[in-house]
């Protein structure tokens, strides 16, 4: 309960003193492509599997999703995720917004409608879950955030069993302190 009003409270001051940043961005993104939607809006997996959709500000052009069928070959990592370091799709201001992590910013409305918190592990797509082994399946007991372990002690190139790994033993030794 201490630990939903704090992502409550923590997301709706959140959008609050954010709320000129946000705008700036929505505008440029939408300069940068008129045609397309400021937000992508992708479903993923939250807690005990329900699916949910995550809002990020759109860094990529609009058919990313098409195109990703004709990147597969080009996939850096293993498992059951998709990531290419040097990613064709990003567009010019979204690889600045990914680099500064703004992209993530919309997230906040998830944590304030209960769908994400600010600290958990990162909500997955379902189709990746549907490849999960079991004992990967227990990243789903808990609440998916906009961060985690992995994220911030600056191991982004980290594998699949790993990143899982981590995940895990957030959920083990999850504590308010650990939060904050």
């Amino acid at each position: 309960i201490i630990k939903r009003m704090i992502d409550f409270l923590g997301a709706g001051i959140g959008l609050l003193l954010l709320s000129p940043l946000l705008a700036v961005f929505a505008i440029a993104i939408k300069i940068e492509d008129p045609k397309a939607s400021v937000f992508f809006g992708q479903e993923r997996s939250g807690l005990y599997g329900r699916t949910f959709k995550m809002w990020k500000f759109r860094s990529m052009v609009s058919n990313a999703e098409d195109l990703r069928k004709e990147l597969e070959a080009q996939n850096e990592m293993d498992g059951p995720v998709f990531k290419i370091k040097n990613d064709p799709r990003i567009t010019r201001l979204g690889r600045f917004i990914r680099k500064t992590s703004i992209d993530e910013l919309p997230q906040l409305w998830n944590v304030f409608v209960g769908d994400m918190s600010l600290v958990g592990p990162r909500p997955p797509i379902p189709a990746e879950v549907e490849q999960y082994e079991r004992w990967q399946m227990r990243r789903l007991s808990m609440r998916p955030g906009i961060t985690c372990i992995w994220q911030v002690s600056g191991r982004n190139n980290i594998d699949f069993d790993t990143w899982m790994k981590l995940d895990l033993q957030y959920i083990d030794n999850w504590t308010l302190f650990l939060d904050i």
